[in-house]
């Protein structure tokens, strides 16, 4: 059994998963800013540093069944209120692994700590790194649990191109041989196109909660 939300997540990276046994596993968060739940097929994973009995206890007052209980409004709802956090959307968890060589795109890394996007990456990613190209931005950091999150911006008349697809394949080229992770909207369906045509695998769902 995995011992730390990091485990969870490289093993993931690796296609093995914790048992599909309906279980949900509560473990502590990686750092004070994340918190959140994790859904992999018939298993659950709680990552918060309040009380497990809790958690346990709220999971079991959800009038659903057990094994949608932590996806579930009211107890992400209930997990809110309690630590204070709030969420946006529950997002397609997807990874893809490292891919050797260079990437055929033009980037040019931005090294100004105040330009937008490295301004809003740093508010979720430490160590944020951003590289621009004719009609895009390519953002790679450490988010949840120190992953590699990747995260992309493509200009609006150069969309339906392939840019997207070509940015987030780069990004497993400067990923330095680690597996590269992305937080995808379910209803953004272009974008979940793009990553899984660029080698992208969905392994789960995540409710990140942020705090205020």
């Amino acid at each position: 059994m995995a011992d730390t939300l990091r485990d969870i997540l490289d093993a993931a990276a690796r296609d093995a998963f914790l048992p599909a046994d309906g279980g949900t596993t509560v473990v502590r968060q990686h750092s004070r800013r994340d918190a959140g739940v994790l859904a992999f097929t018939a298993h659950s994973v709680v990552f918060t540093d309040e009380d497990p009995q809790w958690v346990r206890e709220a999971l079991g007052s959800v009038d659903c069944d057990a094994l949608a209980a932590p996806m579930n409004a009211r107890f992400l709802a209930a997990l809110m209120e309690r630590t204070g956090r709030r969420s946006d959307t529950i997002d397609v968890l997807t990874v893809g692994s490292p891919l050797p060589g260079e990437p055929p795109l033009e980037l040019k890394e931005i090294h100004d700590p105040d330009h937008p996007r490295v301004v809003s990456s740093r508010r979720r990613r430490d160590d944020v790194r951003v590289w621009a190209t004719e009609g895009g931005v390519l953002v790679l950091g450490r988010g949840v649990a120190g992953r590699l999150e990747v995260a992309v911006e493509v200009a609006e008349d150069v969309r339906h191109r392939g840019l997207g697809r070509a940015l987030v394949s780069a990004a497993r080229q400067l990923s330095g041989g680690e597996p590269v992770w992305a937080q995808i909207s379910p209803g953004n369906a272009r974008s979940l196109r793009a990553f899984q045509a660029a080698g992208y695998r969905p392994v789960g769902s995540e409710a990140l909660l942020i705090a205020h």
